[in-house]
């Protein structure tokens, strides 16, 4: 088992190093993973294709992740240094709670995104997919004292399921993991100040749409800003009615949102299941 390291640049040396000196022949993945395994290695890409898509990505500075079946709390996380639009289901990085590549690999992980990925799925049994971005209107409201307004329907969806943590600088050190985890609580949505946005789910689809409704709800506040005008606050009591109206199709609309998501994957570039 790997230590997790005190800085991210001594993580980035431990992994390139255990993946250089894997003397593990490198095999098929799908015929060495079990169906679920692979099943959610395909959905996994397939979100980070959609990402890439919708140019939600950062470069190679982002992070998404699943959590695999079993006890060991082993998860899926992209390769660090590959291309959201490349991302396919063979090579994303399989590796246990402390660090370490589970199956043969080139690639090494972004060691923020194995702090902040870690963590999460260590103390939430029911995150089991995460997805982290840092677009420009979701750094934009991070940024905002008040942060994320109610005052549209997409905002509404997830604003009674948005904690908020403070930026400490990049996630490179294990003790903020102390701060971090109590500050998200039972919470599903994250503002991370001055960084960007999280949303955890049991599916990668019920993770997607609420990063999806985070998002947006971000994109519709900063356009509404920018109008110059008065902006309409929501009451409390329409906050929890459609808060409650979300929860109560939540897994009808998470999936048939996610069907969608993959018909265009599909079409646009289906060599993501490869």
């Amino acid at each position: 088992m790997l230590p997790i390291p005190e800085s991210g640049i001594k993580m980035i040396e431990i992994m390139k190093e255990a993946a250089m000196n894997d003397s593990q022949k490198f095999t098929n993945v799908k015929e060495s993973v079990s169906s679920a395994e692979w099943q959610l290695r395909c959905d996994l890409a397939a979100c980070y294709r959609y990402a890439a898509d919708q140019k939600w990505d950062d470069l190679i500075f982002t992070h998404f992740s699943v959590r695999l079946p079993g006890k060991d709390k082993q998860f899926l996380i992209n390769p660090f240094g590959v291309l959201f639009e490349e991302i396919t289901a063979s090579n994303l990085v399989k590796i246990d709670i402390k660090g370490k590549p589970l199956r043969p690999t080139p690639y090494i992980v972004n060691p923020a995104g194995f702090v902040l990925h870690s963590a999460i799925h260590s103390a939430r049994e029911d995150a089991h997919c995460i997805i982290h971005l840092h677009t420009p209107e979701g750094i934009a409201v991070a940024a905002q004292k008040e942060g994320l307004l109610p005052i549209s329907q997409t905002a509404l969806s997830v604003f009674s399921d948005l904690a908020y943590h403070d930026y400490e600088g990049i996630v490179f050190d294990a003790e903020e993991k102390e701060r971090l985890i109590p500050n998200i609580g039972e919470k599903n949505c994250i503002l991370l100040r001055n960084h960007g946005l999280l949303a955890t789910g049991k599916t990668i689809a019920e993770a997607f749409l609420r990063i999806y409704f985070l998002q947006r709800a971000c994109e519709a506040q900063i356009m509404a800003q920018s109008g110059g005008a008065e902006l309409i606050h929501l009451s409390d009591k329409v906050i929890e009615r459609v808060y409650s109206q979300t929860v109560e199709v939540g897994d009808l609309i998470a999936n048939l949102s996610w069907g969608a998501v993959i018909s265009r994957i599909e079409r646009i570039g289906p060599d993501y299941k490869t």
